[in-house]
C-alpha cells in the first residue's frame, strides 16, 4: 500500500482553507486493516480517495464497506475500536415470517448455505418452496412459501416474504395490502399490492434487502428481459415480420432508448469499461429484432457527455448500428471528473423528448415509447433530487398535462431502469425514480462484469437456434448447470452400464440425432442398451441410444508387439439416437471442420475447402484450444491448452513414451500424424484431461461460434486426484487428442449421407 505521509497539525489546518494546494493532507492506513479480507485505495492516500474493502465469497465487509478521505486527514467513516472491521457471513432475511405454518429449524439469525424447510398447519395447503438456502447474495433460493386455504376471497394469500410485515388479511377485490421491512433491512419493490379483478395482484411480490444483497445475473435477465421483450414486441401482427419481433404500440411506433452511465469518482474506472462492454452487448441483442431504435448514450458525472444523440436519427440520418457500437467503445473516461449531477442526466432527456414531441408533432408522439437506462450508485452531490424532473418526463409521456382521456394506460410508454452499483449505493434516492409496467426495473448489481452476460440471455435466439457452434459470449465464475449448458450448448454426457461399474465420457452433439464421442469409452460386448446419454433440451434429460458406430480403423490393440500395447489411433465415435434432440438456443450442435456450416461460422466467402479451414483454425506453431471436466454430475468446466503444431510437435510427442507400459523407441508409433499434442509448462501450464474427460471435444472459439477441431484420447499420466477440475500439466505429461481434420471421411459418411432419410445431414465441402 506504500507508507503513509503523516501530516502536522499546521498542514491539516491549512488544507481546511486551501483545498487545492500542494499542503499534505494525506489520511493514514492506521487501523484500517479488515480481518478475512484486503482493501484497494482508488487515488492511494490522498484527499477524495475512497478506501474500498473485499471479502471472500460468502463474507461482506462490516460494519461499512468503504470509507472516504477527506481534505482534513481523517477517513468518514472513522475506524472504531469498539467495532473493528472485519469480513461477516452473509446473512439471509428472518423467514419465520411465515403465517399457519412453521419454519424448520428456528434460528435467531440465518447464514449463507443454511437451510430451512416449511410445513403447513393442519387444514392449510402449501404454496411456493417447501425447502429453501441462503444463498451468498443474500436471498433465499425459490419463492416464498404461503400456507393458505378455501377462504371464498377474490386473490389468493399474497404470502409474506422473508424479513417483512404485512398489514392486510382481507383479500377482497380492490383490497390493499401493506409491506415494510423489519430491523436493518429495507425495502425492494413496491411496498402496496391490490387485489384486481381478474383474481391476481397489482405489481410484484416485494423483497426485503440487506445492504450486501444483490441481485443476480439471472433474476435481472429474468426481470430485465421480459419487460425489455415488451417494448421490442407488438399487439399487431406485421406482415413482413416474424411473430413476435415487432414494435409493442403500432405500426407507426418509435422506440427511443436513452441511456446513461456514471463515470464520477464513485464508480471505478474498470467498472465503466465493463458497462459499455455490456451496453454494446445490449445493442447487438436488440438489433436482432425488426424494430431499429433511436439511441441517445451519455456519460455523466458533474457534467453530462453525450456520446450518441438522438436527434440524428430525426434528421434523416441513417446511423448505423457498427457506428454506435465503436462510438460507444472509443469513449475515454476522464480520470478528474468529480462530482455527480443525477438531476442533469434526466433533464437533458426530457429536453430530447420536447423537442422530438415538437418535431413530430403531438399526434405522433403518442406512438413514441421511451424507454430510460440508468447506472448509478446514485450517490448525486450537486443539481438536487432528480425526482421533479423524472415526475415532468411521466407528465410528458403519459400527456397527463393535455386533459385527455387515454383509452389504454400510458403506462407502457415509459420505462425507467436503474441498475445500482457500488460499495454504497444509495437505494432510498433511485427506488423513486423507476417505472414501467413489468415485475422489476430497479436492479442492484455486485459488479458490473456480470452485465454483459445478463445482457446476452434477455433476448430468445430463436430465429438463429440452429446455427451451429453459437453459444454465450461471457465467463462463469459459478457455473451452475444452466451456465454451463448457455456456455457449452452442444456438451453431452455419456454413461455405459454393462455389468460393473459405470464408465463416464464426454460428447458433443453435432446434429441433432449424433453425438460425438471416443471409440475407446466402449468396450467388447456393448450395446446400445447400455449406454446412455444426457441432454437436457426440455424433453427429457436421458437420451435412448439407437447405435453407436466406432470408426472402422480403431484397434486398441494393434501396435502390441511393437511396444504400445493400447493404441488409440482413430479414436473416434458416433452415437446415433432414438428420437432427436430439441434444439433451442441452450442446445444446439456445435460446429465440426469440413462442413459449409463451419465454412459459414468463419465467414468464409464464396467456394471454401477443408485446407482452408484447417489453416485458419490451426494455423500457428502453438494453438490455443480448450476441452472440458466434469466438476458435477451436471455441470462442465472449461479448461485450456495449447496444440503445438509444425516444428513444436516433436518435442511434444516425445513424452508419449514415458506413458505406463510403452516400451517402443519411437514417439510416431503411439502418436500418429491423427493426434494434436497438447500439456507441458512451456511456454504455458497447460491443463491436462482427467479420466471422464475422454470424448469431449477440443475447441477454439470464432467470435461467438464454437467450432471443434479435436477431441480427448489419451494422456501420458494421470495427474488427477479425486474431487480435482482444472489440474495443471507437469513438465512432462502430455495428453493426445484426435484431429478431427484427420478423420473427415469418417464423419461424412455417416453425417453426410444423403442415402437416408431418417435425419438430416451435414454439408461437406468437396475438398
Amino acid at each position: 500500500m506504500g507508507i503513509a505521509v503523516h501530516c502536522s497539525w499546521l498542514a491539516a489546518l491549512l488544507c481546511l482553507h486551501f483545498f487545492g494546494g500542494q499542503v499534505c493532507c494525506d489520511c493514514t492506513e492506521e487501523k484500517m486493516e479488515i480481518e478475512g479480507g484486503h482493501y484497494t485505495l482508488t487515488k492511494q492516500l490522498q484527499k477524495g480517495s475512497m478506501l474500498i474493502y473485499h471479502c471472500p465469497e460468502d463474507y461482506y465487509p462490516y460494519p461499512v464497506m468503504t470509507r472516504l478521505c477527506q481534505y482534513d486527514s481523517r477517513w468518514v467513516k472513522a475506524p472504531r475500536t469498539f467495532n473493528p472491521q472485519r469480513c461477516r457471513v452473509v446473512e439471509c432475511p428472518d423467514p419465520t415470517v411465515m403465517e399457519y405454518g412453521e419454519v424448520s429449524p428456528p434460528q435467531e439469525k440465518y447464514f449463507v448455505h443454511n437451510e430451512t424447510t416449511y410445513e403447513c398447519y393442519s387444514g392449510y395447503t402449501m404454496r411456493g418452496s417447501a425447502r429453501r438456502v441462503c444463498l451468498s447474495n443474500g436471498k433465499w433460493s425459490g419463492s416464498t412459501p404461503i400456507c393458505g386455504r378455501e377462504s371464498g376471497h377474490s386473490c389468493a394469500d399474497p404470502g409474506i416474504p422473508a424479513g417483512a410485515s404485512r398489514a392486510g388479511n382481507i383479500f377482497g377485490i380492490d383490497e390493499t395490502v401493506k409491506y415494510s421491512c423489519n430491523s436493518n433491512l429495507f425495502l425492494v419493490g413496491s411496498s402496496e399490492r391490490v387485489c384486481l379483478e381478474n383474481g391476481q395482484w397489482s405489481n410484484k411480490e416485494p423483497a426485503c434487502y440487506y445492504k450486501h444483497t444483490y441481485d443476480t445475473s439471472l433474476e435481472i435477465s429474468e426481470a430485465f428481459g421480459s419487460s425489455i421483450r415488451e417494448s421490442l414486441t407488438t399487439l399487431e401482427s406485421l406482415n413482413d415480420t416474424q411473430s413476435g419481433k415487432m414494435i409493442r404500440i403500432s405500426k407507426n411506433g418509435t422506440l427511443n432508448i436513452y441511456i446513461a452511465v456514471d463515470i464520477s469518482e464513485s464508480i471505478e474506472k474498470e467498472e465503466v469499461k465493463k458497462v459499455k462492454e455490456a451496453i454494446i452487448t445490449l445493442i447487438k441483442k436488440i438489433s436482432s429484432f425488426t424494430v431499429n431504435p433511436n439511441y441517445e448514450i451519455a456519460f455523466f458525472s458533474s457534467g453530462f457527455y453525450e456520446v450518441v444523440n438522438i436527434l440524428d436519427f430525426f434528421n434523416e440520418q441513417h446511423v448505423e448500428r457498427n457506428t454506435i457500437i465503436d462510438i460507444v467503445n472509443n469513449f475515454k473516461v476522464d480520470q478528474k471528473n468529480t462530482g455527480t449531477d443525477l438531476d442533469l442526466v434526466f433533464k437533458n432527456f426530457l429536453d430530447k423528448m420536447a423537442f422530438i414531441k415538437q418535431r413530430v408533432g403531438t399526434e405522433q408522439f403518442k406512438e413514441h415509447r421511451h424507454v430510460i437506462i440508468l447506472f448509478t450508485d446514485g450517490a448525486y452531490n450537486m443539481g438536487g433530487s432528480p425526482v421533479p424532473t423524472v415526475a415532468r418526463i411521466k407528465n410528458m409521456v403519459y400527456m397527463n398535462h393535455t386533459g385527455e382521456e387515454e383509452t389504454q394506460s400510458r403506462e407502457a410508454y415509459l420505462d425507467i431502469y436503474i441498475f445500482a452499483t457500488g460499495k454504497i449505493i444509495f437505494d432510498d434516492d433511485l427506488q423513486p425514480l423507476v417505472t414501467g409496467i413489468g415485475p422489476k426495473h430497479y436492479f442492484r448489481i455486485k459488479a458490473f462484469d456480470e452485465l454483459q452476460m445478463t445482457f446476452d440471455q434477455i433476448i430468445d435466439e430463436e430465429e438463429v437456434k440452429g446455427l451451429c457452434g453459437l453459444h454465450k459470449e461471457y465467463v462463469v465464475h459459478d457455473p451452475t448447470a444452466q451456465d454451463a449448458r448457455n456456455n457449452y450448448p452442444w456438451w453431452a454426457s455419456i454413461i455405459i452400464q454393462n455389468g460393473g461399474l459405470s464408465r463416464k465420457c464426454i460428447g458433443s452433439l453435432v446434429n441433432p440425432y449424433f453425438v460425438l464421442t471416443a471409440a475407446h469409452c466402449f468396450k467388447f460386448g456393448d450395446q446400445q442398451k447400455h449406454v446412455k446419454v444426457e441432454i437436457d433440451d426440455g424433453q427429457g434429460r436421458v437420451k435412448k441410444v439407437k447405435t453407436f458406430i466406432l470408426h472402422p480403423k480403431y484397434d486398441i490393440s494393434g501396435k502390441t508387439e511393437e511396444g504400445v500395447p493400447e493404441f488409440y489411433d482413430y479414436d473416434v465415435a458416433l452415437i446415433q439416437l432414438e428420437d432427436y434432440v430439441e434444439i433451442s438456443s441452450s442446445v444446439r450442435p456445435i460446429c465440426i471442420p469440413c462442413t459449409q456450416e463451419t465454412s459459414d461460422a468463419l465467414q468464409l466467402v464464396g467456394v471454401s475447402t477443408c485446407k482452408q479451414q484447417e489453416e485458419l483454425l490451426l494455423k500457428k506453431q502453438l494453438e490455443r484450444v480448450s476441452f472440458l471436466t466434469k466438476k458435477t454430475e451436471s455441470v462442465v468446466v472449461e479448461k485450456d491448452a495449447h496444440a503445438k503444431l509444425g516444428g513444436l510437435r516433436d518435442n511434444c510427442i516425445k513424452h508419449a513414451l514415458t506413458a505406463p507400459n510403452i516400451t517402443a523407441t519411437d514417439p510416431k508409433v503411439a502418436v500418429t500424424d491423427n493426434f494434436l499434442c497438447t500439456g507441458g509448462r512451456d511456454p504455458f501450464r497447460d491443463h491436462v484431461a482427467c479420466k471422464g474427460d475422454s470424448g469431449g471435444p477440443v475447441f477454439k472459439n470464432y467470435e461467438q461460434r464454437t467450432i471443434q477441431v479435436a477431441l480427448v484420447s489419451w494422456g501420458s499420466k494421470d495427474l488427477c486426484q479425486l474431487g480435482s477440475v482444472k489440474v495443471e500439466s507437469d513438465e512432462t505429461s502430455r495428453d493426445f487428442h484426435i484431429n478431427l481434420f484427420r478423420v473427415v471421411d469418417f464423419l461424412k459418411g455417416i453425417l453426410g449421407n444423403d442415402k437416408q432419410d431418417v435425419y438430416s445431414t451435414l454439408k461437406f465441402l468437396k475438398d
